[in-house]
């Protein structure tokens, strides 16, 4: 079936610190490539003494991209993991068969008051890494790839695009840029993923004679499309790449190519059989 164009505008949904905007999933829109799951944070000003609080959650059959555009996040895992995320850099946490983390703000950024404003986005793994061992991956700012041309500057944070290559280590063919724009800057859109898709960040694009202010989501049709910044420039993100192997259901933070694989990954969060996070002793109960 041909990928057609729709323009989608995305519902907010709490995480106790403030709520978020969703991109997908949405009945229109479930997926686009192996993006199931795409969320826009803030941006939001945490005042003095407060700050994120995720508490410890698990996940299985995805791998989580978080990236910020200002603010940080201490991430924390059941692989012992602590690291935190700053602006222009890419957490890539593999869930596989199963993993537990946390995300919440420094001691210190407690302390003043800190902006919040990024992206969390979840890929389903092919179905051969389902069942593969967890593994965490973080990549600097001054490690990701970046292609400029005429006011734009892309930010190749996972997979491939636009002859450069993330240094993310995705299981799948995968299409993931932040495109900078200053006023009036374009860049096209090329067609060597087979589905695209661009969420407005910040600001105002045109794209395909329409144009479209923060929180749109325009999911492209097959050919180059030309994005085109307002005249106070814009953050987008494009993302996309193959299709999935095959249709996944989505429960809580669980992603699985069956029901029976659901049911297991609730029956473990139940009976505490996921790990724990050192130092975070807190979890989330399963909804």
């Amino acid at each position: 079936m041909t990928q057609e164009k729709q323009v989608l505008h995305v519902h907010s949904k709490d995480i106790g610190s403030f709520s978020v905007r969703r991109a997908i999933p949405q009945i229109a829109c479930r997926h686009v490539g192996p993006f199931v799951f795409v969320d826009h944070m803030g941006p939001v000003d945490l005042p003095v003494g407060s700050g994120l609080d995720v508490r410890p959650h698990p996940h299985v059959g995805l791998a989580t991209i978080t990236y910020l555009f200002e603010g940080e996040i201490v991430h924390r895992d059941s692989l012992g993991t602590v690291q935190t995320i700053t602006p222009g850099s890419v957490n890539y946490m593999t869930a596989g068969r199963g993993i537990v983390h946390s995300e919440r703000s420094s001691v210190e950024s407690r302390e003043r008051v800190t902006r919040m404003h990024g992206m969390q986005t979840w890929v389903a793994l092919p179905t051969a890494d389902e069942d593969m061992e967890p593994a965490f991956d973080h990549h600097e700012a001054s490690d990701i790839p970046h292609v400029e041309r005429n006011g734009a500057k892309l930010r190749i944070i996972a997979g491939d695009a636009y002859g450069a290559r993330s240094p993310v280590n995705v299981r799948s063919r995968t299409l993931y840029v932040h495109a900078e724009l200053s006023p009036s800057a374009s860049f096209t859109a090329d067609s060597d993923h087979e589905e695209r898709a661009v969420y407005v960040a910040s600001g105002e694009i045109s794209l395909l004679g329409e144009t479209h202010g923060e929180g749109t989501l325009v999911v492209l049709p097959p050919g180059e499309a030309v994005i085109t910044a307002g005249a106070k420039g814009a953050h987008a993100m494009l993302f996309g790449g193959d299709k999935l192997d095959g249709p996944r259901i989505l429960y809580w933070n669980f992603v699985a190519t069956s029901q029976e694989r659901i049911d297991r990954a609730k029956q473990r969060w139940t009976a505490d059989d996921f790990g724990t996070v050192p130092g975070d002793p807190e979890r989330i109960p399963l909804p």
